[in-house]
């Protein structure tokens, strides 16, 4: 007896070192959400017990920044960790793109993983391209379930095209009876989780909540405020909380495994307009180079390794969750060589000090901007440049290069040298595109009402 209780202690004891050792690692992307639109982050029309619980038991970024303003070009961001203009994934992906996508030499976060001897799994939206090349299981995920385009209904349809069928692995599949989108994928999540319980596991869970087009159940219209307006930002709390609850589906399966978890919660951009999102104080837009525009929610949970309930200060970018997972996983530095992001884990610890970025870039088209320290400088084709002190003015009400012209100078020299080291885009996305951009950065676009005149 004492021998099998002995036995048994080692085991217990080896599987807990192996699985300090190796967490699964999870990352979830909300699509289109506003900043101000989770309990975390203020909102009180709604509630998100689950992601605020998440944010609770880990760190909140406070200046988490995405590398795009629009779904694709930050899919492919966060992704390979590298700005996605190097590989020339500059502009988004339209329906007409099926045989573009994700530069197939471009290493993922899957294929890194992969290679620590992870299960690895993709689940929901895609979106970095259509045809097999692009498709997860040729990008390192081992798994895949979702859709490989930008939006879709998030109720059944009959005859669905190749955007919009639901595709398991390989194979498209028909929606399930009666389904509602984001509550498959979560399902679909913690049911990976479950079944590579006795192995590491990396999973990428994409919602496309809550992307347009508008579509709440009645069950969770009736649990939200009836006195919430207008009424498309009623729905907008319902699929929210339908987010909330998928979340939580994936949080409870992670917490019921034996290895601990490291996730990551984020928004691939600024809140869009067209789903009655808010951005709080910030000013701008999905699709915008303002706060409201590249600004997101953004958590990292990690229990008995990051402190829960603490908050980081300094700049972090999407790109970032690259090498962090990496870390995470036991990889060396060198697994990660070659990439724009850094490794989060010791600036969280406190083991290194400093910003974690000297200065981060942005470049769609027409529109581009750097940060550098509190400073950020905006620069729009036929615009004014405009410059903020971020830290002072995080609305970024009152444009300063006029009292700052060498800081603009500067400011503008460092955008230059990182644009030389960028490819040509592989596709463009047409003049109306060059043109909205154009309109977001205008002096006299400050309002959700002057906004919500342009399209997302």
């Amino acid at each position: 007896m004492l021998i099998r209780i002995l036995l048994a202690a080692m085991c217990f004891l080896t599987v807990g070192a192996h699985a300090e050792e190796s967490p699964n690692v999870i990352i979830i992307i909300s699509d289109d959400a506003g900043y101000a639109d989770f309990g975390f982050t203020g909102c009180t029309d709604w509630a998100t017990p689950n992601i605020d619980r998440l944010a609770a038991e880990g760190v909140i970024f406070e200046q988490g920044y995405v590398s795009a303003s629009v779904c694709s070009p930050s899919r492919a961001g966060l992704i390979t960790g590298c700005y996605q203009q190097r590989f020339g994934h500059e502009f988004n992906l339209g329906g007409a793109g099926r045989e573009l996508g994700l530069d197939p030499d471009a290493r993922t976060i899957a294929d890194a993983m992969r290679e620590q001897g992870y299960a690895t799994g993709a689940i929901g939206k895609w979106h970095l391209g259509q045809s097999a090349a692009y498709r997860p299981l040729s990008r390192g995920f081992d798994e895949f379930y979702g859709y490989l385009g930008g939006s879709r209904s998030y109720r059944p349809i009959d005859e669905p095209s190749q955007t919009h069928r639901p595709m398991r692995n390989d194979a498209f599949e028909q929606d399930p009876p009666d389904s509602y989108v984001t509550h498959t994928l979560g399902k679909e999540a913690a049911d990976f989780l479950d079944r590579h319980s006795d192995e590491p596991s990396f999973l990428y869970v994409a919602f496309t909540a809550v992307h347009t087009p508008m579509h709440a159940t009645e069950d969770d219209l009736d649990q939200v405020d009836s006195g919430i307006k207008p009424a498309k930002r009623r729905t907008l709390a319902a699929m929210t909380r339908a987010l909330d609850d998928a979340v939580g589906t994936i949080l409870d399966a992670a917490d019921r495994q034996i290895r601990p978890s490291l996730v990551f919660f984020i928004n691939d951009n600024g809140g869009a307009t067209t789903n009655a999102s808010e951005n709080g104080m910030f000013r701008g837009m999905k699709g915008s180079k303002f706060e409201g525009g590249v600004r997101v929610p953004f958590v990292m949970r990690w229990r008995g390794r990051v402190t829960a309930g603490s908050r980081y200060l300094a700049p972090v970018s999407s790109l970032d969750v690259f090498p962090t997972c990496l870390a995470a996983s036991g990889a060396e530095p060198a697994a990660w060589s070659g990439v724009d992001g850094v490794n989060l884990l010791p600036f969280v610890d406190g083991e290194r000090d400093g910003p974690p970025h000297e200065m981060l870039f942005w470049r769609r088209g027409v529109a581009a901007a750097v940060r550098s320290g509190d400073y950020k400088l905006i620069r729009v084709e036929t615009n004014p440049l405009m410059l903020f002190n971020i830290r002072e003015d995080p609305g970024e009400t009152t444009n300063i290069a006029d009292q700052h012209r060498v800081l603009v100078l500067q400011l503008t020299r460092s955008l230059e040298v990182w644009e030389s080291g960028l490819a040509e885009p592989l596709w463009h996305e047409g003049e109306v595109w060059t043109q909205n951009q154009i309109k977001k950065h205008r002096e006299d676009v400050r309002t959700r009402d002057d906004e919500r005149r342009l399209p997302d």
